[in-house]
Order: structure tokens, then C-alpha cells, then sequence
């Protein structure tokens, strides 16, 4: 019975793992739109080749190691509060942010910590999807 309960709390406490921080900001001097819908948000990978008008950042901080579904969702859901047809990645690092020291001072031991940034540009199509 312990086993089971320890068991079912491991399993609980890897499911809150990962996880998905988010934020947007509208860049200065863009022209303001009506928020989309996040499922009419593209996610590319290079700059597109249509006209179109660069609206604002999206920064995703993803901590554990959330499904590339779920970082996506985030993206989608950030541009299209900024009213985007699109978001364009064009950062996705992940870089060594700190260090935790373990033990006493004459036998210390350090170990690094890892973060992953992502950052698209959010995007307006000019055209034929202004009607969104």
C-alpha cells in the first residue's frame, strides 16, 4: 500500500513538471488590430515573403520539458491577443542561466541550470486576410 501511494505521488508531481511561461508587447508605432483567433495563427520558421506589417513579440519560457504542442499553443495564443495572422520564430536558445551549489563549503559541488528562451515576431498579413 505505501508503495502504491508513493508510486501515484511520484506520478503526480512529474505531471507539474513542465511548464509554459508567456507574455507579448505590442511594438511602438504598430498599428493596433482586434485580437485573432489562436487557431488562425501560423507559426513559421523564416520571414514570409507576402507583405505584411511586424506588429509585436511573443517570449516563451518554457521550464521542464513541456510537449512542442503545448510551447506552440502559447505562441499562437500571445499573437493572436496582438491581433497577428502569424508569429515568426526567430530565437530558440537555450543557454545557462545560473548554478546551484551543493554541500558544505570544503567540499562544494556545483551544478549548472539550463533555461530555453523562444521569441517569434508576430505578424499582420496585408491583403486578402485583413478580414479576420
Amino acid at each position: 500500500m505505501k508503495k502504491m501511494v508513493l508510486a501515484a505521488g511520484l506520478a503526480l508531481s512529474c505531471v507539474s513538471c513542465a511548464s509554459v511561461s508567456s507574455s507579448s508587447e505590442r511594438m511602438l508605432g504598430a498599428p493596433v488590430f482586434p485580437p485573432t483567433t489562436p487557431q488562425s495563427v501560423v507559426i513559421l520558421r523564416r520571414e514570409p515573403r507576402k507583405p505584411h506589417d511586424r506588429i509585436g513579440h511573443v517570449f516563451i519560457e518554457p521550464s521542464g520539458n513541456p510537449p512542442v504542442a503545448e510551447m506552440e499553443q502559447a505562441i499562437r495564443t500571445e499573437a493572436a491577443k496582438l491581433g497577428a495572422h502569424a508569429a515568426v520564430i526567430v530565437f530558440d536558445k537555450t543557454r545557462r542561466i545560473g548554478r546551484v551549489y551543493e554541500g558544505p563549503w570544503w567540499d562544494r559541488r556545483v551544478f549548472p541550470i539550463y533555461g530555453r528562451k523562444i521569441i517569434a515576431v508576430a505578424i499582420r498579413f496585408r491583403g486578402e486576410r485583413e478580414t479576420d
